[in-house]
């Protein structure tokens, strides 16, 4: 089942004192890539990335070698929303979330589908269409991928089911720069036993039929605090909710998904003085078989 280098696991971190300091926090825990905001992540404005900005965020990638460092969009971007002002200033914001992710040598930004609010689930993702190809159309000399992530599918929120994804992504006409962040906690609470090893190989092979290992760009590792189809997104340590340690291995050892970087996005802090984010990453490394 195995096959390649080992896994590439890191962590969201935050970029209070310079982005660069997201850099050496995931080399302090060990990390092998790190996921951050290149903005804060409740409000729509943000302060200009400058030179000096991009020079040490990148000097600590290469001095740390941290690798694949990608962004999450604001959660304040609702693409799928029915409301023509709060949308078009949702493009607007992630087509500025790529133009940042450009700036700093990021390689990927991540996005919720958005919610449908008042709509219909097919006026969502009509919506959710029109809004990514209109960022994709303005950032078209971008090297920066939009990745769609899967949601736990709580209130209207779309991209709780692959296909709605699937949806999305060929309803897109130049969609080579959209991708997929599968989060696993949000899987487990959409209704997908990645728990059961039979389930898991269903889950896996959905993933490469709907859309091809190489649109998967990111995973989000996520134990989930709530059980399998609660359809609430509320993120567990590894092995202390109710996926379990089974699935992460799983995941870990899979031969194509094993290749795509890993990010925990699990609670800060610390436990009987251990950081939670060393704790974390040496329960996945023991899972890799060697």
């Amino acid at each position: 089942m195995k096959s390649g280098k080992r896994p590439k696991l890191g962590s969201h971190m935050s970029i209070a004192g310079g982005y660069y300091r997201a850099v050496e926090a995931a080399a302090q825990a060990g990390c092998d890539c790190v996921q951050l905001f290149t903005k804060n992540n409740n409000q729509w404005r943000a302060k200009p990335v400058s030179d000096e900005d991009v020079r040490l965020f990148k000097d600590a990638l290469d001095q740390h070698s941290i690798s694949c460092p990608l962004s999450h969009a604001s959660y304040l971007i609702n693409p799928a929303s029915p409301d023509p002002v709060l949308r078009q200033k949702s493009v607007e914001a992630l087509v500025v979330e790529l133009q940042r992710a450009a700036q700093l040598g990021i390689f990927g930004v991540v996005v919720h589908p958005g919610a449908f609010t008042t709509s219909t689930e097919d006026e969502g993702i009509a919506a959710i269409i029109d809004s990514v190809s209109s960022v994709l159309k303005q950032t078209a000399q971008l090297d920066v991928n939009l990745l769609l992530e899967n949601t736990a599918g709580q209130g209207t929120c779309l991209g709780w089911k692959l296909e709605q994804l699937q949806s999305i992504i060929d309803g897109v006409r130049d969609n080579s720069r959209l991708g997929v962040c599968i989060d696993t906690c949000h899987a487990f609470a959409a209704g997908y036993n990645i728990a059961d090893e039979s389930e898991f190989k269903s889950f896996a092979n959905q993933l490469k039929r709907l859309f091809g290992w190489e649109r998967i760009q990111a995973i989000h590792l996520n134990d989930s605090k709530k059980g399998l189809g609660s359809r609430v997104d509320r993120h567990e340590h590894i092995g202390e909710g109710a996926i379990g340690i089974g699935a992460f291995q799983m995941l870990l050892n899979h031969p194509r998904l094993r290749k795509i970087p890993m990010y925990l996005e699990t609670e800060k802090g610390d436990r009987d003085g251990v950081d939670l984010d060393v704790m974390n990453l040496q329960r996945l490394r023991e899972l890799v078989e060697p």
